[in-house]
């Protein structure tokens, strides 16, 4: 075979696998296809495999079948209580149309940003009418299937269907924020200057309370050492009055030597003079002789003078 019959052969043999390759696609589970022949859709393909097409004439767009993922951007919404929150929300929807999506959208890109401001404009009409506590509560689940299905039956005219909407953050502005704490902190406050103001109304009743009882023990306390010491001096004072009755000159003398011990101690008092004092009165005496004799037998003496 001549060389240009074997050039001319593989050329035919590149175009015949170029265009096999060409006129057919893969379909996978979770993607759906349309055909465009000159950008005029010509069918829409759901079932995986292997399919044909029309080479270099027709070409094929693939959509996703699963559920996508949608995050709206955070938005300041009104409540129906004049209260600004900001919410963050995002949605769950799947192209259930491929011919409609791609006639009304394009693609994903065009059919979030459709989603960006109807899932804005719901949420408004939707939270404007209800208050701020009412979003708190565990009622917002029922509120938030409600928007689902309002978000859902305009993305329908885009060829998809909204699965779910749900608010994934919701926050005050930040001027609202600091505004609520300062009441917040000045609520505490006011709660901790009532807190102390009780207990030091409490501390004063129990102080004067205690400051009462501490009076009423002391003035028993002392009553009861009077009335003891009282008994106690009757006591002595009886005891003393037995003793001084048994024998008067040697009680005398005792407490005569009591007296003189106190009065004259030896580790301070020097006694410098004649032992005529009081105190003397029973030196000089002999044994058994008592003051009375002694002052008897001087008075003897000077009358015998």
């Amino acid at each position: 075979m001549q060389r240009p019959a074997l050039i001319g052969l593989a050329i035919a043999a590149a175009v015949a696998v170029l265009v096999a390759l060409s006129s057919v696609y893969t379909v996978h589970q979770s993607e759906q296809a349309l055909v465009l022949q000159f950008g005029e859709p010509q069918r829409v393909v759901k079932e995986p495999g292997l399919h044909f097409k029309v080479p270099f004439i027709q070409n094929v767009v693939v959509f996703s079948n699963r559920v996508l993922n949608f995050d709206a951007p955070a938005a300041e919404v009104p409540t129906v209580d004049q209260k600004q929150v900001v919410v963050d929300a995002f949605a769950r929807f799947r192209i259930t149309d491929p011919l409609r999506f791609f006639q009304t959208v394009t693609n994903e890109a065009g059919v979030q940003a459709r989603l960006r401001s109807i899932i804005s404009s719901t949420l408004r009409g939707a939270l404007g009418e209800v208050p701020l506590d009412f979003i708190l509560t565990n009622q917002r689940g029922g509120l938030m299937q409600q928007i689902a299905e309002q978000v859902n039956v305009e993305a329908q005219t885009f060829g998809i269907n909204v699965v779910d909407v749900r608010i994934k953050r919701l926050d005050l502005p930040e001027e609202n924020s600091q505004a609520i704490f300062r009441r917040m902190q000045t609520q505490r406050e006011q709660e901790a200057r009532r807190i102390r103001a009780e207990g030091a109304r409490d501390a004063q009743t129990i102080r004067a309370e205690a400051d009462k009882q501490s009076v009423v023990i002391l003035a028993n306390a002392r009553r009861t050492a009077e009335i003891l010491r009282g008994e106690g001096d009757a006591q002595a004072t009886a005891i003393y009055n037995d003793a001084y009755g048994q024998d008067p000159t040697f009680f005398d003398f005792y407490r005569s030597m009591q007296a003189l011990k106190e009065g004259l101690p030896s580790e301070t008092t020097t006694f410098v003079g004649p032992p005529d004092g009081d105190f003397f009165r029973f030196f000089g005496q002999g044994p058994g002789e008592s003051q009375a004799s002694a002052s008897t037998g001087g008075n003897r003496q000077a009358q015998a003078e």
